[in-house]
């Protein structure tokens, strides 16, 4: 089963402006072959404030989502060492 992915307004204004190119590239691939087919299969939950959310591991990179039927809510794309400081304002 193939998900509809939507980005969080912030992730294009302010999240990926700070990724380098190569690392973009493995990014989108990782989301587009991997994540968009099969989330919870190369995605993990997160846990206490977060639970109900998942997270995807590319490199040193986060990717931070949440699963609802067959749309996937892409909210941040960070760092590892400050996307959970960064995810705060984007969940609701």
């Amino acid at each position: 089963m193939a998900f509809t992915l939507s980005y969080h307004p912030d992730v294009r204004n302010l999240d990926l402006p700070l990724i380098n190119k190569n690392i973009k590239q493995r990014i989108k691939k990782g989301i587009e072959e991997r994540l968009a087919i099969a989330p919870e299969k190369y995605s993990d939950p997160l846990r206490k404030t977060l639970k109900g959310y998942r997270k995807m591991r590319i490199g040193d990179y986060r990717i931070i989502l949440k699963v609802v039927e067959t749309q996937i809510y892409i909210l941040c794309i960070r760092h590892r060492k400050d996307v959970y400081q960064k995810i705060g304002s984007r969940v609701s």
